[in-house]
């Protein structure tokens, strides 16, 4: 890979730039509050070639919404899928969505 390359995947939202100790700096936690998430399978980080984290910017906006969870007294677990549901929602919402669209033009729906 090249440095031109490098920089591009920068802007990627699923690259994984982080390292474990940045990302938890970057959203005000510790690295143990990760490791949390991991085990909770919330998020999964990649790993880089010597075993270390790495975490995304997409898996950072999860990890800090967790974190606004925690701190207003959820516990880790239920923080963990209060994020999951609505995610599923969120999605469900958006297929419906496309459901109601194609019907009102006529068109059949399609495939997710």
């Amino acid at each position: 890979m090249t440095a031109d390359d490098a920089l591009g995947r920068l802007d990627d939202d699923d690259y994984p730039a982080y390292t474990m100790g940045r990302a938890a700096e970057m959203i005000g936690t510790t690295p143990g509050f990760l490791r949390a998430l991991g085990e909770a399978r919330l998020i999964t980080p990649l790993r880089s070639d010597g075993g270390h984290r790495r975490y995304s910017r997409y898996q950072l906006r999860i990890a800090a919404r967790a974190r606004e969870l925690v701190d207003q007294g959820t516990p880790i677990e239920a923080a963990c899928r209060i994020i999951i549901l609505e995610d599923q929602l969120e999605e469900a919402q958006r297929i419906n969505a496309e459901y109601r669209r194609a019907a009102a033009e006529g068109e059949p729906p399609a495939e997710s």
